[in-house]
């Protein structure tokens, strides 16, 4: 799969969590998921102990609770959504702070907030702990068709090349006294989207080629065998089998 390639996300540590297999971990993060997906959104209790769960995890893999805050900023867009939903979900309506608001779209804005919270906050700790090398070779443990690893490593290294193109046009756009200001510039940026599309498609044939040239058929050789033992498996599925059981008590509690 190619050298190890290291992520913004990424904590380099010795944690329990950094050292399990990233397989158990996929698959870990994937049913805990489910779990809280799959839980009843009246049973507001349970979110507060997928939460705990969470953060005994956050804490025996040294993630700093300001770091994934940070890091869950990206949902902001999910957020700015569901504070509409109590706005413009009909139904029985009811006072809050003032406002009229819809019944219905304050139990789907909790919904929400509540498991996309919980999902991100999941992802997080998975990228803190996994380098993104380690996912691809879990993804591929995990029989995930080979095509689609390939394809997502590849998005993944020419991400990095791309935008280093795209930093080398801007300096040398700079260096030559241009500045964005304006509407009137909007062509020079499309411009340069078009030579950076360009430039990108080339160099993806002459990878390509070279690829083809050392033996490339299709399928990429597995350098790394990664394997787990019942004990790391049993380990993953601490946090799982809880989400498990406290998505049960809420459908039966």
């Amino acid at each position: 799969m190619g050298a190890g390639h290291a992520h913004k996300l990424y904590r380099h540590g010795h944690t329990p969590v950094h050292e399990l297999p990233p397989h158990c971990k996929l698959a870990a993060v994937l049913c805990f998921v489910v779990a809280v997906v799959s839980t009843p959104r009246e049973a507001v209790w349970a979110f507060a102990l997928y939460a705990a769960l969470l953060a005994a995890v956050a804490a025996v893999a040294r993630i700093s609770p300001g770091f994934l805050l940070k890091r869950l900023v990206i949902e902001v867009p999910f957020v700015a959504f569901a504070l509409l939903m109590p706005f413009v979900v009909p139904g029985e309506q009811t006072e809050l702070l003032g406002v009229s608001v819809s019944v219905p779209g304050l139990w789907g804005a909790w919904n929400v907030l509540a498991k996309g919270t919980l999902g991100v906050a999941a992802s997080v700790i998975l990228a803190s702990t996994t380098e993104l090398r380690a996912l691809l070779l879990g993804l591929q443990r995990l029989r995930l068709p080979p095509l689609l690893v390939q394809i997502a490593s590849f998005m993944i290294r020419y991400g990095d090349v791309i935008s280093d193109e795209l930093r080398r046009m801007s300096i040398a756009r700079r260096s030559r006294g241009f500045e964005a200001s304006g509407v009137r510039h909007w062509g020079v940026l499309a411009k340069t989207a078009g030579a950076l599309f360009i430039r990108s498609y080339e160099r993806g044939e002459r990878v390509h080629l070279a690829m083809v040239s050392r033996g490339y058929t299709g399928t990429m050789p597995v350098i790394d065998e990664v394997t787990a033992t019942r004990t790391q498996w049993a380990h993953a599925a601490a946090l799982p089998v809880l989400a498990l059981v406290v998505c049960l008590l809420g459908w039966t509690v």
